[in-house]
C-alpha cells in the first residue's frame, strides 16, 4: 500500500504536541491560572487540527489524485467524502 502522508512531518507534528500535553499536565499539578491552561489547551487544539490538515492534504494529493489518475473515480471520492467527514469532527 502506498503512503499517502509524509509519516515523518505528521510523527513530528505530534511529538510537539505530546510535549505540550506534558506541559499541561505539569501545570494543572502546580496548580497554574485556569485561564493559563485554557490557553495551552486551546493551543493543543490548534496543533492537532493543523496536523489533521497536513494528514487530510497528504491524502487528497496522493491517495485521491492517484485513485483518480488510475481510473477509480468513485472509490477514490468515496474515500475523499469520508476523510472530510472524519476531519470535520475535528473541528
Amino acid at each position: 500500500m502506498k503512503k499517502c502522508i509524509d509519516s515523518s512531518a505528521v510523527i513530528n507534528r505530534l511529538k510537539r504536541i505530546e510535549g505540550q500535553v506534558r506541559g499541561l499536565i505539569r501545570m494543572v499539578e502546580e496548580d497554574a491560572p485556569c485561564e493559563d491552561i485554557l490557553i495551552q489547551i486551546g493551543s493543543v487544539k490548534g496543533a492537532l487540527h493543523k496536523t489533521g490538515q497536513v494528514v487530510l492534504e497528504g491524502h487528497l494529493h496522493h491517495c485521491i489524485v492517484d485513485g483518480i489518475r488510475e481510473g477509480n473515480e468513485d472509490e477514490a471520492l468515496a474515500k475523499l467524502y469520508s476523510a472530510i467527514e472524519q476531519f470535520s469532527r475535528i473541528v
